[in-house]
């Protein structure tokens, strides 16, 4: 498989920068069997069925852009340089991963101030990225953190407008709950509470597991083959009763139907025996065409990126004939494409 079999056009008019509102005003593509049906995402109960399971992925997005400024003495007097930040991921002894522009100019040791509040040292440096301590921990930095950081918008939304207090709400799930993604399970920003409420009136159950997306999932393939691809580790759980959930829906014959990528990249790492078990750790599961699926039975998505690891997946779930003609459609009928764009429900 060559990285050029993912590749398709799409105008840059069709990369959505804001949300539809209300949430679940986007537009719904299902695709099932042959058929493909235009659809509002308010209509997805249409397409359950009572004894279904949706898979929630419950992560909470952090406000990971931060604007600082690091202060220098210099023979000609104190200087003061701006500083982009960017949180990566938290590393167990309490320090963060993080881009740094221009890290260059920044030196070890070298303290960047990003509020009255906030601020962080360089203590390190790695591939590329710096790694930093912060003054607060905890509750304080969370809260330190809401006040100065702003929302990690995937790059090419950001390459459009800047973050801006809508943002905070918009790129966050109804339902977020556990602190510590760097990009939001987007598929989800489609629901609201009346939705949800229709869908457990219906008898379709839903189970929360969670995956804390990282910055990596906006990282391009580079290389032909994409076999050898190396995917991003990013840090998730599967639970005790999680994982009961899904394995009494399936038993039982409901449909499993994670609500977006992460989710189902999740219970599939959690699945690799060919049953689900509950599960914790980091997961680097990278799923293309043959890829052997366990407990997904559809997938609720947006429409993504071309020649991205996720639309790899999508291919591996429905064949890759069959999602090139679903985003045909989708540019022909206009759709919005990426994080706040619209969605697509593919049943194979």
């Amino acid at each position: 498989m060559h990285l050029s079999d993912f590749d398709f056009d799409l105008p840059e008019a069709l990369i959505a920068t804001r949300p539809a509102r209300p949430r679940s005003s986007a537009r719904l593509l299902v695709a099932e069997g042959d058929a493909i049906t235009d659809a509002v995402v308010r209509d997805l109960t249409d397409w359950l069925r009572p004894g279904d399971r949706l898979v929630l992925n419950d992560t909470r997005v952090i406000p990971a852009r931060l604007s600082g400024t690091r202060a220098r003495d210099t023979a000609q007097g104190p200087t003061e340089a701006r500083i982009e930040v960017t949180l990566l991921e938290p590393r167990p002894n309490g320090h963060w991963a993080a881009l740094l522009k221009p890290l260059k100019k920044v030196k070890d040791g070298e303290v960047i101030r990003f509020s009255d509040a906030l601020s962080a040292t360089l203590v390190a440096r790695e591939d590329g990225q710096g790694v930093l301590e912060f003054n607060l921990t905890g509750d304080d930095f969370d809260a330190a953190l809401a006040q100065a950081g702003a929302m990690p918008l995937p790059p090419y939304i950001a390459a459009l407008r800047a973050p801006d207090d809508e943002d905070k709400t918009d790129y966050q799930t109804v339902w977020a709950e556990k602190t510590g993604a760097v990009a939001a399970p987007t598929a989800s920003l489609h629901f609201d509470q009346p939705l949800l409420d229709r869908i457990a009136a219906m008898g379709v159950d839903t189970t929360r597991v969670t995956l804390h997306v990282g910055a990596g999932t906006f990282l391009p393939v580079k290389v032909d083959d994409v076999t050898t691809h190396k995917m991003h580790a990013e840090w998730g759980e599967v639970t005790e009763k999680a994982a009961q959930e899904i394995a009494t829906t399936k038993d039982n014959g409901g449909r499993i139907i994670p609500v977006g990528t992460t989710a189902l990249r999740l219970i599939e790492s959690a699945a690799r025996t060919g049953t689900i078990q509950p599960w914790r750790g980091e997961t680097d599961i990278f799923i293309y065409p043959g890829f052997t699926f366990h407990v997904t039975d559809a997938l609720m998505t947006n429409f993504h990126l071309p020649k991205s690891t996720l639309m790899m997946l999508v291919s591996a779930l429905i064949g890759q004939d069959r999602i090139k003609a679903i985003y045909d459609h989708a540019v022909h009928e206009k759709y919005r494409f990426f994080s706040y764009g619209d969605a697509s429900l593919l049943i194979p």
